[in-house]
């Protein structure tokens, strides 16, 4: 639709267009990226960067895709935009979301730690990818055998 549009917008606005694909492009290639990262190891600091990149950098620009009447928007663009909105402000929930969960997690696992009450992550009951107990609570604990029965 860039072609379409190209010859018939002065050039700044040629530019911005360009610029803005191309920035679109390389952003969304480094979010999947921290988002996988952050989400499937539980990092908070690439799971936080998903999020900023998410809020400062794409979606800035996908409104100004959708709501500058000086670029020509073609009904097909408005409407792939429109969906691609949707599909990112439903990711910037999910990610705040698992950011703030995440956060709480870490937050009372360090106070336990400090208390002495929490076990060693690295024994045999601990799931590999997560590093959690499979059958208990999200906390790496150890809890009176009575619980289970």
């Amino acid at each position: 639709m860039l072609y379409f549009q190209f010859y018939y917008l002065p050039g700044y606005y040629r530019a911005l267009l360009i610029t803005g694909m191309i920035l679109l492009t390389l952003v969304e290639v480094v979010r999947l990226y921290l988002g996988y990262v952050g989400n499937l190891k539980e990092k908070v600091p690439e799971l936080a960067a998903f999020w900023l990149l998410s809020f400062m950098f794409q979606l800035p620009v996908l409104l100004f895709f959708l709501t500058d009447e000086g670029i020509i928007i073609l009904p097909l663009e408005r409407a792939v935009h429109s969906l691609y909105l949707l599909l990112l402000l439903a990711q910037i929930l999910a990610s705040f979301l698992a950011l703030r969960t995440m956060t709480r997690k870490l937050t009372l696992l360090f106070h336990m730690r400090q208390f002495g009450k929490v076990e060693s992550l690295q024994h045999a009951g601990m799931s590999p990818v997560s590093g959690l107990p499979y059958r208990r609570s999200v906390l790496p604990m150890s809890l009176p055998r009575d619980v289970y029965h």
